[in-house]
């Protein structure tokens, strides 16, 4: 990996020694923690409560105070019965649950386990398939189209209207555009989702809220690993992972590398990914930790083509896309530091991110763009009892800035052709938040929050040949948030709030082009939002639910409104809606059928369906219409076998029963379809699992996402065909 050997020298080197120092090194072995009865969907009460995290009755408080400079409080039980104190600065998937279960709000902690042992772990798609309110389809390779709350759905490329973060460390760049193909979900322990309004600690201000991929640390259960993965289409991936303790010092790395063939005629792709983190605990009370993480993608790309094409040859790639060699490259590096000190009732955090990317994107164009992004955060939080009553006070401040070095080259098939345009596109984003809970009974909690951003856009166009595109906003937004959370009892909550969000606009959205109006991106409002949500979650041994409904009154949504040459123009629409239903369950509908007593068999079923209705609200061109881009009903469900060895089999389903609009004038949808799947693997929790996956057993040809316009023919190619039928194998074993 080439460019892995090119990795800014100074910081990166300096990890990378500390790693194999602390990975050299004796270290003491760590046993494995309990694997969860689901995939970690539905939030669930913790089972183990910190006096750093959920406040216990105050006599118990002192306790732990009394006792918290002798022995750290998390301690992770060794196979060797000698205990390793755990991270501070990296919360496990149990105490992660309980930080995320004080948000009054829709939010989930998918667990490794809910699909790192029994899938291909290929996209991002395999990671959150069973998250109500989530609508993620891939595309080509790792690109997937993903929409939280009907989110971002008028981006037909990259990512817009959901952050994403890697331990913190922003993935989209400083002016909000994001990208899959830095997404390696072999890498990660858990992954938390924050939808809308409920990510206001990330300094989140889209509609779709954010989400954070959490990689392990060298204090982590079975740290060492390799994997390998194999199926349809050429699919190939080769993981392996190290870490360990060494005293105050730990040290975790993880590495894999792919590559597939890809369904579809000029589909083919590879990556490359490195992710690793350092520690030192200066005391129980104080650490800090040091982040790497580098990619290396090389990704052809089919293009999308019109609804006849995708449904009766889905192997074929756009003309265009081959004839023009298209293709999305992308080299990244970020470094990152996290420190963490913790007090008897506070606790804070702060550190610092850089990112050097640089995409290299042969498309319609040659774009040729470097990204050089960083910035900083800090929080406080602050869980103590004023006057006898629970208080629980988070405050913090996210800066994210950058410049992107943008380029535009003739594509020459595939090769760089003359220079087309160049700028220099700064972006400044600071977003300071506060938010209390006030418990004011014991177990009914008052929520009152907001968060203030302040952003700048900032072009310095360096090709005045087709005039200058030169110009500058700024933006001053405030968002109020407040709620309940109400513990009816250890394992079920219930929940109401009322939250704005307010989306900046990135660089992308103009209005350009013959016949339509000319927008630049300085007249581009940002995107407000009011979302009311209400919902209640229960996670207990043999049945588990959530159910949220909320509804989001939009003033500027970022939309699709004008096209030219095919391509959408996204400018601001007037007002719209978004609503719906997000519910997930699971249940043992039957046990003790072949095994009886503490540990029985069962047939365990699990559902997630999402309930979409978004649309505008009287617009004078298109009236009450549905959005285009995502569908109304979308339903994911399996139904496995669970024996008490750890071995497993059954079906499952992907089901979207009623097509949708790809077209804001409601003209043109796509086709309902149904898919089913078949898995059957082994996992006990203990070092070897294995699996084989069988998808889409029918070789039913569908449309898996589309992108949208605002008037659609019959022949616009707006469509991305569904794989067909697939096997996957894989095996993993840990220690």
């Amino acid at each position: 990996m080439p460019y892995f050997r090119s990795l800014p020298n100074a910081h990166a080197r300096a990890i990378l020694l500390a790693s194999v120092s602390i990975l050299a090194s004796p270290r003491t072995a760590v046993a494995q923690v309990s694997r969860p009865e689901l995939p970690a969907v539905v939030v669930e009460a913790p089972k183990e409560k910190r006096a750093s995290t959920v406040r216990p009755q105050r006599n118990a408080v002192r306790s732990a105070r009394a006792v918290r400079a002798a022995k750290p409080p998390q301690q992770i039980a060794s196979t060797q019965g000698v205990s390793v104190p755990g991270a501070l600065t990296v919360l496990t998937a149990q105490q992660a649950l309980a930080e995320i279960n004080q948000t009054p709000g829709g939010v989930a902690v998918v667990s490794a386990e809910a699909y790192r042992n029994s899938t291909p772990s290929n996209t991002i798609k395999d990671v959150l398939d069973y998250v109500p309110g989530v609508f993620a389809q891939p595309k080509w390779g790792d690109d997937t189209r993903l929409s939280i709350r009907g989110s971002g759905l008028s981006r037909n490329f990259h990512l817009r209207g959901v952050q994403l973060y890697m331990d913190g460390i922003p993935i989209n760049t400083a002016d909000g555009y994001g990208d899959f193909q830095e997404i390696d979900p072999t890498a990660y322990k858990y992954v938390e989702v924050y939808k809308g309004g409920n990510a206001l600690q990330f300094g989140a201000n889209s509609l779709g809220g954010a989400i954070n991929f959490v990689t392990p640390t060298g204090r982590d259960s079975f740290p060492n690993g390799v994997s390998f993965d194999a199926g349809g289409f050429g699919f190939k991936r080769l993981q392996a992972n190290a870490g360990g303790v060494n005293g105050p010092w730990d040290g975790f790395i993880t590495a894999s590398t792919q590559a597939i063939d890809g369904f579809r005629d000029h589909s083919f792709g590879s990556s490359n990914r490195l992710s690793g983190n350092v520690g030192y605990q200066f005391s129980p009370d104080v650490e800090t930790r040091f982040y790497l993480n580098a990619n290396e993608v090389r990704q052809r790309i089919p293009g999308t083509v019109t609804k006849t094409s995708a449904l009766s040859n889905p192997e074929a790639a756009a003309p265009a896309n081959v004839a023009m060699d298209q293709q999305r490259n992308i080299d990244t590096v970020r470094l990152a530091n996290k420190t963490t000190v913790r007090f008897d009732d506070t606790k804070v955090e702060f550190g610092a991110f850089g990112v050097d990317r640089h995409l290299m994107h042969p498309i319609f164009q040659w774009l040729d763009y470097r990204y050089k992004d960083y910035g900083g955060f800090a929080k406080v939080t602050d869980d103590r009892t004023i006057g006898g009553f629970r208080n629980r006070l988070v405050a913090g401040v996210y800066v994210l800035n950058g410049s992107t070095d943008n380029q535009q080259f003739a594509n020459i098939a595939g090769q760089k052709g003359a220079l087309l345009s160049s700028s220099i596109d700064r972006s400044e984003n600071t977003s300071a938040y506060i938010e209390d809970s006030f418990y004011f009974l014991p177990n009914v909690a008052a929520i009152g929050g907001t968060q203030f951003l302040y952003a700048t856009r900032n072009r310095q166009d360096r090709f005045l040949s087709d005039g200058d595109q030169s110009g500058a906003t700024r933006f001053n937004l405030w968002s109020p948030k407040g709620g309940l959370l109400w513990q009816i009892d250890p394992t079920w909550q219930a929940f109401a709030n009322v939250s704005r969000s307010a989306e900046v606009p990135s660089f992308g959205e103009s209005s350009i082009g013959p016949g339509i109006p000319t927008i630049p991106f300085t007249k581009i409002r940002p995107q407000t939002a009011t979302t009311y949500e209400i919902g209640t979650r229960m996670r207990r041994p043999d049945y588990t639910w959530e159910l949220t409904a909320y509804r989001a009154n939009i003033r500027d949504e970022l939309q699709c409104l004008y096209s030219a040459f095919g391509n959408c123009n996204v400018t601001n629409a007037d007002r719209t809606t978004h609503q719906g239903i997000e519910a997930g369950a699971g249940a043992a509908i039957l046990r003790d059928i072949f095994v009886a007593g503490a540990a029985p068999d069962k047939i365990w079923l699990n559902v997630a369906y999402t309930l979409n209705d978004f649309r505008f609200d009287h617009d004078p061109v298109f009236g009450s219409n549905q959005l285009p881009g995502a569908p109304r009903h979308y339903l994911r469900a399996e139904l496995l076998y669970k024996h008490p060895t750890g071995l497993y089999v059954g079906p499952n389903v992907e089901w979207v029963p009623q097509a949708y609009f790809v077209d804001s004038m409601n003209t043109l949808t796509t086709e309902r379809y149904a898919l089913l799947g078949l898995k059957a693997g082994f996992d006990n929790g203990g070092p070897l699992s294995a699996y084989i996956e069988g998808r889409n057993l029918t070789n039913k040809t569908y449309i898996a996402s589309a992108s949208i316009i605002d008037r659609a023919t019959a022949t616009s190619p707006l469509f991305e065909p569904g794989t067909g039928r697939a096997v996957y194998v894989g095996m993993r074993y840990r220690w």
